[in-house]
């Protein structure tokens, strides 16, 4: 895989949000994650690390966020492409992964990630987890992967969390207390991390390790 300078490309982040959320805009880390993002600049040069913006929007089917409604609407409403950041979040997470079966992009965050429909008839109908998961292709279609878990979420047990970790080699950031990422207003460790990424602060072999991508865009 060819690898991304940030900070000589138009860059731009996708915040994908659990399903459920009325009103992302406004719901729990997203804003701040939003503004944060939108705000960071490179150290060398100065320059906005996304110039491209921070969407954050109301996802249509946002009640059941159905695989056949979302992954449209990334690529042909949003344009992620190899200039994006997708950050997704509980189904966001699921729709991120499976976006990334058969998409380039630059980088992924993943929040209370998971692998089965948990045995939820509304997470079986969303569509994620009808069929096996292409683990080789979701590592290589992007330059880094973040992941955050707890180990005290009420919905995603941290052994899904942990063995989506282990399938894509994500770079893991496990807590204790976070439950289901719901209910902070701030994500200092989130943006932390990515801004990292973004301007090369982190050790580029978490970046170069990964191989060519087979993805489309």
């Amino acid at each position: 895989m060819s690898t991304l300078n940030p900070s000589s490309s138009l860059s731009q982040a996708i915040i994908i949000p659990g399903n459920g959320f009325s009103e992302p805009e406004t719901a729990t880390w997203y804003p701040y994650v939003a503004s944060q993002l939108g705000k960071a600049t490179s150290r060398e040069t100065g320059s906005k690390l996304f110039p491209d913006g921070v969407i954050l929007r109301q996802f249509p089917d946002w009640e059941l966020a159905r695989e056949s409604v979302w992954l449209p609407f990334l690529e042909k409403d949003l344009k992620a492409c190899s200039d994006t950041v997708l950050i997704g979040h509980s189904s966001g997470a699921a729709a991120a992964l499976r976006y990334l079966e058969t998409h380039r992009v630059l980088g992924v965050v993943l929040v209370s990630a998971y692998h089965t429909d948990l045995g939820d008839p509304y997470e079986k109908e969303a569509g994620y987890f009808n069929r096996p998961w292409n683990w080789s292709r979701i590592s290589q279609n992007a330059n880094w992967i973040i992941q955050f878990a707890s180990t005290d979420d009420h919905l995603v047990p941290i052994e899904e969390q942990r063995y989506v970790h282990t399938m894509i080699g994500s770079e893991y950031h496990e807590f204790k207390d976070w439950g289901h990422f719901n209910y902070q207003m701030k994500f200092q460790e989130l943006v932390d991390a990515v801004v990292g990424f973004m301007d090369g602060a982190i050790d580029k072999k978490a970046i170069t390790a990964r191989g060519k991508n087979p993805g489309t865009c």
